[in-house]
């Protein structure tokens, strides 16, 4: 890829950032930037498809017989928090910066992936074809978001899910396993030698997520980590309570499935501990995989990442990788550096191009 060309795709890239940053796209409410992010592929010469306020496309010379590489990011945000100082629907570039909600989470990513993907999308004989998907609800781990467009995709051989990593490489992300859990009594008189207290129960439990400790520990997610969070029993100074309930935040590493997670649980405890979601896993990409390697060869480090993203409800290989920083997401006055855009679309290309040729 030449200076000018990359120059191009850029300033089109930049362009579709500032739209977006200038219409709302809260979770659940992304039809607008659905619109632009279509309209804008359109006037690419590119064939869209949407579902909901899901919008992707394939690659021009699209052939079935060959592996599929997915490329997704997502277009909705997080509410702005009280503390801007700056109108957070207003893309304001100063200093090298591009301010705005969305910038960086992820926004940025968004727009170079797109870029990216219009970078190959009429080239002939490449080795993968390419599928950019521009989704919705990542932010509330929504069910109307990648999630329900997969099943209408093409098969998808690996992905790369766009997140602010500072262009290095996501290779794991822990999984988010909650769970409700309920100790049983019997109801009595507080005064008397009556019922079986539940709270007593569940305090026992309690001690054991506090104290075990699961044997695997990743190189890249460390070890597991489960934390009792909400507690709540009783009703009456004088009344034994008969039902204790507490809430249980478990962060799975990569080398443990949901279901093993849970079958050792539920051999230690005496409640009952039913899991809200077994959606959000942890997943990992292997070292070996060309997608890394390709990443190694370019000087990117790699690591495990604390975060969940829409990459826990792929089934398929995935590479957390975007311009941006992870630190940014969320905050007052968010912004994105301009150059890491640029820098961004061509690391993408780069990436990519020691494994499609």
């Amino acid at each position: 890829m030449n200076e000018q060309e990359l120059n191009t795709l850029f300033t089109d890239a930049f362009g579709l950032l500032k739209k977006l940053i200038a219409t709302a796209s809260l979770s659940k409410e992304e039809e607008e930037t659905a619109e632009i992010i279509q309209m804008f592929l359109e006037s690419h010469a590119v064939v869209t498809h949407q579902y909901l306020n899901n919008i992707w496309a394939k690659n021009k010379y699209f052939d079935a017989s060959k592996p599929t590489i997915l490329l997704n990011s997502h277009h909705d945000t997080v509410k702005p928090n009280k503390a801007y100082t700056l109108n957070p629907f207003e893309p304001i570039e100063k200093d090298g910066k591009l301010f705005g909600l969305g910038s960086n989470d992820a926004g940025g990513c968004l727009v170079s992936l797109i870029a990216t993907f219009l970078h190959y999308h009429k080239q002939e004989n490449l080795k993968y074809n390419i599928i950019v998907a521009a989704t919705a609800e990542e932010e509330i781990s929504g069910p109307n978001g990648v999630e329900i467009l997969l099943p209408r995709l093409p098969k998808i051989d690996f992905g790369i899910v766009g997140e602010p990593t500072l262009m290095n490489m996501a290779l794991a992300e822990k999984g988010l396993l909650v769970l409700d859990c309920i100790a049983h009594g019997i109801p009595g008189h507080a005064a008397r030698e009556e019922g079986e207290n539940a709270l007593y129960k569940a305090v026992k439990d309690i001690e054991w997520f506090k104290n075990y400790r699961f044997d695997r520990v990743s190189d890249l997610l460390g070890p597991m980590k489960m934390s009792v969070t909400i507690i709540n029993a009783g009703s009456q100074h004088n009344v034994v309570p008969s039902e204790c309930k507490f809430t249980v935040d478990v962060r799975v590493n990569e080398l443990y499935s949901f279901e093993e997670v849970l079958d050792t649980i539920k051999a230690n405890v005496l409640s009952d501990v039913i899991p809200r979601s077994c959606r959000l896993r942890s997943t990992s990409i292997p070292v070996e995989h060309p997608i890394i390697q390709s990443g190694i060869q370019l000087g990117r480090t790699y690591y495990g990442s604390p975060t969940t993203s829409d990459k826990a409800l792929m089934s398929f290989p995935t590479l957390k990788m975007g311009p941006g920083d992870s630190a940014r997401s969320h905050t007052a006055d968010e912004f994105i550096y301009v150059d890491e855009i640029k820098n961004g679309i061509d690391l993408y290309i780069q990436l990519l191009d020691n494994v499609v040729h």
